[in-house]
């Protein structure tokens, strides 16, 4: 699994802006605005061959008691007790006050491993910017500067020091495919774990649980090997599984990133929420194959299956790619359907397709439809291989290809995928140019 890290602190002290330096991105809203941050935000970061995740959280005052300042403090909380490492954000200008003493309080308290970091000291000396800092007792205070990148990396050195490289899968677990079951809570994701090993058929053991109480269990289903990945919290074989509805962000984006195929299961009984978009939003970040599973939907009225069919077309869209199934976990309507479905997504996200079948597929694409031309010139698409699997990544070669719009990207993603029938999985296409043979600098 990998580490988290979460960032804490007082407001305006740069934590937002370290997240984002963390996880190479624009994602983390950044202005000198004390307060800006007020829900945690979750985000993908690597050093070297180390892979991590870390959590941006609102400006931390422990002593709030009610309002927005309150719920920031929860949040921040929840964060900690979801985190490996803790990095405790200071302002190197400000100084110490009354806030960073009670957060140095709290996370000695709180036995995780914690890091002092004191931002924004660019320009000044390290005796000079870390002395005062001394007095929270939580160790050598590691001077940066998130805006500038400075003293960074050997920050983000030290909080991962002890976390094991990432283990190579032996062949026989790669054999098996690996479905995750995700979802908001109440959605009924622990009753289809249930169902799924408590068939006659399945012959289900424990493998050895990694950190956080996620558990890998190998079972078979009609013959097929899998090994699923709950983010339920699935303690022992031949346990009839409590629900444990207790929703972790970190659980399910660590169960999402070590699946090859997710389950996303959606409630029949409630609308689509912003949650369930959000979740699909990071499955489809995260390139893995897809199926949804509309949960509860035995006893349901004809008006209500189509309510339901209306609000899934509408609000997860961008997930076309995915087969959907309308089941009953509880009852186990529809399993065989949705299990069909995840070996055909497994089966598309794994495929191989040889160079000529995709450069035939991706001159039918250009005959069908031009990239737009880019000034005097149209880019030019000549030929195209397969780069990576789970998702399919295409790779495109050719001239100025610089200048294909995100438009036309999609359309080929669509094409591509329409064509060697991939359903179940996203598919990228990348654009590499091609050498100048008259450009003496390359």
């Amino acid at each position: 699994m990998k580490p988290v890290i979460a960032l804490v602190g007082r407001p305006n002290v740069g934590k937002s802006t370290l997240f984002n330096r963390l996880t190479k991105s624009r994602d983390a809203l950044v202005a000198d605005i004390p307060g800006l941050t007020r829900d945690r935000h979750y985000g993908h970061g690597r050093m070297g061959e180390k892979p991590f995740l870390v959590i941006d959280t609102g400006g931390f005052e422990p002593d709030a008691k009610s309002g927005i300042v309150s719920e920031m403090a929860r949040q921040a909380e929840q964060a900690i007790a979801e985190a490996d490492v803790v990095i405790f954000l200071t302002d190197g200008r400000a100084g110490i006050t009354g806030h960073d003493q009670n957060i140095a309080q709290m996370l000695r308290k709180s036995g995780r491993k914690a890091i002092l970091a004191v931002n924004k000291a660019e320009g000044m000396t390290t005796t000079g910017v870390t002395n005062e800092f001394y007095e929270l007792g939580m160790g050598d205070p590691y001077p940066i500067s998130a805006a500038h990148g400075e003293n960074v990396k050997e920050l983000l050195d030290f909080a991962l020091e002890g976390f094991p490289e990432p283990e190579e899968e032996s062949a026989e677990r790669e054999k098996r495919p690996r479905i995750a079951i995700a979802g908001r809570p109440n959605v009924g994701k622990s009753t289809l774990v249930n169902t799924l090993l408590g068939e006659e058929r399945v012959i289900a053991f424990d493998q050895p649980g990694t950190t956080r109480d996620a558990i890998a269990i190998d079972f078979d289903y009609h013959g097929r090997p899998y090994t699923l990945i709950d983010t339920a919290g699935i303690r022992r074989r031949g346990k009839v599984f409590e629900t444990v509805e207790k929703f972790s962000v970190v659980k399910t984006m660590q169960a999402i990133s070590d699946a090859n195929i997710v389950v996303l299961v959606l409630d029949a009984r409630q609308d689509i929420a912003d949650q369930d978009a959000h979740i699909a939003g990071f499955i489809l970040e995260s390139g893995r194959a897809l199926v949804v599973a509309v949960n509860k939907w035995d006893g349901l009225e004809a008006y209500a299956r189509e309510r339901i069919k209306h609000e899934v077309a509408r609000k997860l869209q961008f997930l076309s790619f995915a087969n959907l199934h309308f089941i009953s976990a509880l009852h186990g309507q529809g399993i065989n359907g949705l299990m069909k479905s995840v070996g055909d997504a497994y089966a598309a996200a794994t495929i191989k397709l040889s160079t000529p079948k995709i450069t035939r597929a991706l001159q039918d694409a250009v005959a069908r439809q031009q990239p737009p031309r880019a000034g005097m010139n149209r880019p030019k698409l000549r030929y195209a291989h397969q780069g990576g699997m789970n998702p399919p990544i295409i790779v495109v070669h050719g001239n100025s290809l610089q200048h294909i719009s995100d438009s036309y990207r999609r359309y080929l993603e669509g094409y591509f995928q329409e064509t060697f029938k991939l359903k179940g999985t996203p598919l990228r296409v990348q654009f590499k140019l091609g050498k100048n043979p008259f450009d003496k600098t390359e």
